[in-house]
């Protein structure tokens, strides 16, 4: 009986170690959409790709692993401090882990790369699909009053189209997109290593579907 406890114990423990890691909530995914189109009098804004990031977050039975993605360029048009429309690339290139050092840290960088023989396809193929891509298909206020920017995320070949909640500050020339933290399912994007949706029997050595994003982006009037 006491060890049946234990045992319990220690799968909850599990659980509660790898929920607790995760801030965000998923976005709500659906097909792509046609992306929104700029209005004459829109202000429009040029990212500053050196001051922007993509921050991830993924999660496993025995930890969590923690990193950032640049973004390679980018535009952003507003009305009314309103986002109207606009599109970044993303660096799939320049995926950072920032939990680890070492060769521990270049082994997971290598495998999220697909740089390491064999391991190719099993993350993101950044030799094949070395940019990702966000064009924004609408804006909407959810019943609490926060903006939430619709898009298509292209990854991997793949597109979706995501809702996230999102706030916009502009100061002089400047401006600043901040996301809340949400997640996506990684394999509707293709990237399926180690996914228990995906693949049976891998008891506890799977990797959870749910990547955590955050995106910060920094632009000025152009």
């Amino acid at each position: 009986m006491k060890k049946n406890f234990l045992n319990i114990f220690a799968v909850v423990a599990i659980g509660l170690a790898v929920v607790g890691c995760k801030e965000g909530k998923e976005a709500n995914t659906t097909e792509p959409e046609a992306a929104a189109v700029t209005e004459v009098t829109a202000q429009k804004y040029k990212v500053l790709t050196d001051d922007s990031t993509i921050e991830w977050k993924g999660f496993k039975p025995t930890g969590t692993h923690y990193g950032t993605i640049k973004l390679e360029k980018g535009m952003l048009n507003l009305e009314d401090n309103v986002i109207q429309s606009g599109s970044f690339l993303i660096d799939m290139t320049s995926i950072t882990v920032n939990d680890l050092e070492g060769d521990d840290k270049a082994d997971l960088e290598g495998h999220l790369k697909g740089s390491m023989e064999g391991k190719e396809d099993h993350f993101f193929n950044v030799e094949n699909f070395p940019t990702g891509a966000f064009e924004v298909t609408g804006t909407s206020t959810d019943a609490d009053g926060k903006m939430m920017l619709s898009g298509n995320l292209a990854l991997k070949g793949n597109k979706n189209n995501i809702t996230i909640p999102v706030s916009v500050a502009t100061s002089g020339d400047d401006l600043t997109l901040t996301s809340e933290a949400f997640t996506i399912d990684r394999t509707k994007w293709s990237v399926n290593y180690s996914s228990k949706s995906v693949f049976e029997d891998l008891g506890d050595k799977f990797i959870n579907d749910e990547i955590e994003l955050k995106i910060i982006i920094k632009a000025t009037k152009a």
